[in-house]
């Protein structure tokens, strides 16, 4: 819902591309080319901005792509880790010998 904010600045340069494209009409020369893009790109980023918001809605609140995540998911999900030694070993070099 809140991305349909993203309609004012859509809106907001589609009237000043068309305001750029209706100067550029009436003017001569290279401001006639140069308005002509300069209202093409205004059209552009209204496209953009139009894209982005439902790329956005799309993906649902995701804050962007991390590969990692979901294997951290799958770590924290599964069983614990085995130790990286033997336990066996471990209590046979612990204990100090003894004397005989």
């Amino acid at each position: 819902m809140v991305y349909f904010l993203a309609l004012l600045p859509a809106t907001a340069l589609t009237i000043a591309g068309y305001f750029v494209l209706y100067l550029s009409a009436r003017s001569e020369g290279s401001l006639r080319s140069f308005g002509r893009y300069l209202g093409y790109w205004a059209f552009t980023l209204a496209g953009l901005v139009i894209l982005g918001a439902i790329f956005a809605a799309a993906h649902g609140g995701h804050r962007g792509y991390c590969p990692w995540h979901h294997e951290a998911d799958a770590r924290r999900s599964s069983a614990p880790a085995p130790p990286l030694t033997d336990p066996a070993s471990e209590s046979e070099t612990a204990t100090p010998p003894t004397r005989q």
